[in-house]
């Protein structure tokens, strides 16, 4: 079997890229191995019709290496309905305490409340590890995510837990299409990949928000007073030339705090929903300068979207790369 979170084995030994170069007078061709950090695959995994975001808390602070060796060890089943993808990450402090040396710089959990303007919060919910779990169907996530959680039950507790799934191709629950700026799977890695030569190589940094929505409020708004909370037509996502300041298009510009790469999915019920928010950025000022400009801490105007939405957690994680990982698996 392949471990969940590393790249392709053959004969238990992991595979490296291979380089061939042919000299134009030497028809020998000149073989070399080189490591290079990879995400881990799941980040970029379209399609998937089923999630899982399980988040956890170590039984034992004093020891997190054992948190982080039995999720490295975790493996990643196949099935005749698809396989399932695992993306792990971990708490900032979690990782920078245990691989000083691989762990941007800077970087912190979501450790404070978000306060905005009359009051408005998004609250911290850290925890010390995420599991997103996403597959071709709901029984082989569910699957997964009951016997990761048996795994690490001797050094993790499950402290929050949301599924999701995909409506209507690439819509959220207020009917809009969801990441109309998201970068190209091959533009992706650009922005959402801490580069080579520097900590973290092959590693992004996870922000995890769960947004409740107000659906009555929402669905007893026009179309049109909808789009300009928005900022974009509904229909075509196209974006308005006279949209508010307050809109949710202009106070999360990616043009002005840098492109990140979204995997956005609504979660609940019939009667109790919203939007799991899923972003990576390979710098964590993007994200939080987004939510600050939301919360109006910038000039005073508050995203008017967060009229009818209503974050419930927010936490960030280091998501490490697979050669990172895999380290860890062995020990």
């Amino acid at each position: 079997m392949v471990t969940a979170l590393a790249s392709p084995r053959i004969g238990g030994a992991p595979i490296f890229l291979r380089i061939c170069r042919r000299p134009l007078d030497d028809s020998r061709a000149a073989v070399h191995d080189r490591r290079v950090s990879t995400p881990q695959s799941g980040i970029f995994a379209l399609g998937t019709a089923s999630h899982a975001y399980l988040e956890f808390d170590a039984r034992n602070r004093e020891t997190p290496q054992e948190l982080v060796g039995a999720i490295a060890s975790l493996r990643e089943p196949r099935t005749t309905m698809g396989g399932v993808n695992l993306v792990a990450g971990f708490r900032p402090e979690l990782w920078r305490n245990l691989v000083p040396e691989d762990m941007p710089h800077g970087l912190e959990g979501f450790n404070h409340d978000v306060l905005g303007r009359d009051g408005y919060t998004m609250p911290a919910t850290q925890h010390d590890a995420v599991l997103w779990i996403s597959g071709s169907a709901y029984d082989v996530v569910f699957d997964t995510a009951r016997g990761a959680i048996v795994a690490l039950d001797a050094s993790a507790s499950v402290a929050e837990e949301t599924s999701s799934w995909p409506y209507r191709h690439d819509r959220d629950l207020t009917g809009f299409i969801d990441g109309t700026e998201n970068p190209s799977l091959i533009e992706a890695p650009e922005f959402a990949v801490i580069p080579d030569g520097i900590p973290g190589a092959g590693g992004t940094i996870l922000l995890l928000q769960k947004w409740s929505h107000d659906a009555g409020a929402w669905e007893g708004l026009p179309v049109a007073r909808q789009e300009q909370v928005i900022g974009r037509r509904k229909d075509d996502s196209v974006e308005l030339d006279d949209k508010p300041a307050e809109s949710h298009v202009a106070r999360t510009d990616q043009d002005q705090f840098g492109k990140i790469f979204r995997r956005n999915m609504p979660y609940g019920t019939v009667t109790d929903h919203g939007t799991m928010f899923v972003g990576f950025s390979a710098e964590q000022r993007p994200l939080t300068a987004m939510l600050e400009n939301m919360a109006g801490l910038t000039d005073g105007i508050r995203d008017e979207l967060t009229v009818y939405t209503t974050p419930l957690t927010g936490a960030y994680y280091f998501v490490p790369s697979t050669q990172s990982l895999r380290r860890w698996g062995a020990i």
